[in-house]
């Protein structure tokens, strides 16, 4: 929806964004997402951090090696 309808028709999107996700666009192209506080933590809660190897003490790497795959 464009961002003049999500704002004419607040109250009823961020209602409907409680149980879906509502797409709101700029010129036709996608630009954001308004979701649920619930549904947003559990993104953040699948969400990973990247760690270059060189940022890894060596704790970490003695306990990668003793993991089991």
């Amino acid at each position: 929806m464009s961002s003049a309808e999500f704002i004419r028709n607040y109250g009823t999107m961020t209602d409907q964004a409680l149980s879906e996700a509502v797409t709101i666009t700029r010129n036709g192209k996608d630009r954001l997402v308004v979701l649920s506080a619930v549904e947003y933590q559990k993104l953040l809660a699948r969400s990973r951090r990247v760690v270059l190897p060189s940022e890894l003490s060596e704790l970490d790497v003695e306990a990668i090696e003793a993991t089991d795959v």
